[in-house]
């Protein structure tokens, strides 16, 4: 179902945030630590690692992962950007099917 996918795209934003947030609190950090601190299967750690490096949000280094110049001007949009993800997806009430 179509939802399904939107559900599972915000759930997989949600674990590259929690992750990154780990990042931002205690680097730097390697995998094992961010599974357990964050409660995220060490895969989907490593994935979402993976992700957040390509964004240029983190970078791998021998200790661990670490921020980015850019991390800290993603953060301070973050809130914006989560605001119009909200209105997109309030917008979708606003469509009106004849019965």
């Amino acid at each position: 179902m179509l939802s399904e996918k939107v559900a599972g795209e915000l759930e997989m934003l949600g674990r590259h945030l929690k992750i990154l947030k780990a990042v931002v609190e205690n680097e730097p950090i390697g995998i094992l630590k961010l599974a357990e601190e964050t409660k995220i299967p060490s895969h989907k750690v490593r994935y979402s690692l993976r992700v957040l490096e390509q964004e240029g949000l983190i970078a791998a280094s021998a200790p661990g992962a670490v921020t980015t110049e850019k991390t800290a001007a993603f953060l301070n949009e973050l809130d914006s950007m989560i605001d119009e993800l909200v209105r997109s997806s309030s917008s979708l009430k606003n469509i009106q099917f004849c019965p």
